[in-house]
């Protein structure tokens, strides 16, 4: 944050003497000499695209559009009870990781074009075409005649689901200022989390109930509803211009960086789950990623009049911190969200009662996101609710690291509880910092930006636990169970624990105990490497400025 004396130094004979300087506004914000420059933005790039709504109007608008957010939650999660019936269905195990893998690819993919592309063809067709999208998939999955429509399905909603949740955000950007917009965040948050809470519990019922296929046909009427709401609730005009729509649209930029995502998450994704990381699929796909990305960066800041993300944005330091803090600490999170269920496994839990464990996570995020809109709203602040919302996130790592087989029971109920109130925090307060620190007319943009780290992070976070938790326990199983007297193959025991946690409960007194042990020794690896990511997270995080959280649309 700047000072008054740093204000004072700044000023020149040059500069108006009516200019505002660094210090408390009348509505408490603090001005910052860090904002955007001027001289790179027009004057009408602060213009407000609408006209703020009445809090009635705004809870229509929004509760129509997180509708169907809370229906493409429920659908990247309702897989995870799914899989097993469906690939049993179509007698395919390798079914199993390609099911969730593209929904997420397809989902990561398309996020970042959602700001562009509304700026230019509207906020209300990007959300009928993301419900469209959605409601096909969903459609082609439940009539899904062989594994290749289904996992085509599953892309296409992917699609739709990616646009659903991004385009969302954007919209609450254009009509709530952004001293109340960490508040209203929080509800957008704990609308998506309730969603992604409930989709593996709605998932099993329907299956139990009806089979699996009408868990995604029920969703296809429920996602028509949500289109039709958007049409008749959401009205924000898009900008004139002097070109048609389709001429402005950046092709050659977004086919790069759909690309570029594909092709990363689609290495990242499949090696060690699908195929070995030694798989030409890995070691083609990971490099011709790379390539992409230099392709794209040299499009967007050369060539293309309109970009999809403006490299420029980027190298503001708020941005690239904000940006980056997301990336680390949702790596943190899902490590953890996917590694801590087996530690409860591990001691004997059954896999629904392991689950069952993370529900004060989703406690943390409501608390989390809420109590930091409302801090955001009152102060008009937010670099140091970041710095305290990154300790009390570590504090809860440093927690996972201390689990023991013998760990009373409350302090998991903690570390969840924490670590969801942390990340969440984390998401509102940097989604703030990144809007502040741009013109409106790159708010859309950037908020897509941020949402593309946000999804390359939870698949590089998981595939890195993955790979410390495969070579450690593989290790400590050869150390402990390898040559062991009447054994005739190390995969009498190493193979079989490693493939199954069920086998741990089959093992003869003594040798039990000792896989236990193997498994809470991979698991500590992977809280120790997710605690040391969060901590560059959290160092990352210092570097962004203090900006103004307008009380006002027109940031005035």
């Amino acid at each position: 944050m700047t000072s008054g004396d740093e204000a004072n130094e700044s000023l020149s004979e040059n500069s108006p003497l009516l200019a505002q300087r660094s210090g408390k506004s009348d509505d408490g914000a603090i001005h910052s000499s860090q904002r955007p420059d001027p001289q790179h933005h027009p004057p009408d790039d602060d213009t407000p695209i609408a006209e703020e709504p009445t809090t009635g109007k705004l809870l229509l608008v929004m509760g129509s559009i997180w509708f169907g957010c809370f229906f493409a939650a429920l659908d990247s999660t309702i897989i995870a009870t799914l899989s097993a019936p469906i690939s049993a269905s179509f007698h395919s195990l390798s079914l199993l990781s390609w099911l969730a893998s593209a929904y997420l690819i397809a989902n990561a993919a398309l996020q970042p074009l959602s700001g562009r592309l509304t700026d230019i063809l509207g906020r209300r067709a990007g959300l009928i075409f993301s419900n469209v999208f959605f409601a096909a998939g969903n459609l082609i999955c439940g009539l899904a005649q062989d594994e290749w429509t289904i996992i085509l399905g599953r892309v296409v909603a992917g699609m739709g689901g990616g646009g659903l949740t991004a385009i969302s955000t954007i919209v609450g950007s254009d009509l709530v200022p952004l001293r109340k917009r960490g508040l209203w965040q929080g509800f957008a948050n704990i609308c998506y989390g309730i969603g992604a809470a409930l989709g593996g519990v709605f998932g099993g019922w329907i299956n139990d109930v009806w089979g699996w296929r009408i868990a995604f046909l029920i969703q296809v009427p429920l996602t028509v509803i949500s289109g039709i709401l958007i049409f008749f609730t959401v009205h924000i005009p898009v900008k004139p211009s002097d070109q048609s729509a389709w001429k402005r649209i950046d092709f050659l930029g977004a086919l790069t960086l759909i690309s570029t995502l594909v092709l990363l998450l689609l290495g990242i994704n499949s090696g060690g789950n699908i195929v070995p990381w030694t798989s030409p699929l890995v070691l083609v796909s990971l490099p011709l990623s790379a390539v992409s990305l230099v392709v794209f960066i040299i499009i967007e800041a050369n060539y293309a009049a309109e970009p999809v993300i403006p490299v420029r944005l980027l190298m503001d330091r708020t941005v690239l911190s904000a940006c980056l803090t997301n990336w680390f600490t949702t790596m943190c999170y899902f490590s953890i969200l996917f590694y801590a269920p087996i530690y409860f496994q591990v001691k004997g839990l059954s896999t629904t009662a392991a689950g069952a464990r993370l529900i004060p996570a989703s406690a943390g995020v409501a608390i989390g996101s809420v109590a930091s809109g409302l801090i955001m709203r009152k102060t008009g602040r937010y670099y140091y609710l970041s710095i305290t919302v990154q300790l009390i996130f570590l504090i809860s790592l440093a927690i996972y690291t201390s689990f023991q087989l013998n760990t009373a029971s409350w302090q998991p109920v903690l570390a969840f509880l924490l670590s969801g109130f942390g990340y969440s925090g984390m998401l509102t307060i940097t989604l703030l910092a990144v809007i502040a620190a741009v013109a409106h007319a790159d708010q859309a943009v950037i908020t897509s930006a941020s949402y593309a780290f946000r999804s390359t992070g939870s698949t590089i976070g998981i595939a890195i636990a993955s790979a410390v938790f495969q070579n450690i326990l593989g290790r400590k199983l050869q150390s402990r169970f390898a040559g062991l007297p009447g054994s005739d193959d190390e995969n009498k025991y190493v193979g079989r624990l490693r493939d199954s946690l069920e086998e741990i409960g089959k093992l003869p007194p003594g040798l039990k105990e000792d896989a236990m042990d193997c498994y809470m020794d991979a698991l500590r690896g992977v809280f120790l490497t997710t605690l040391g990511i969060g901590v560059v997270g959290a160092a990352v995080s210092l570097a962004m400025r203090e900006h103004v959280l307008h009380s006002n649309l027109a940031r005035k």
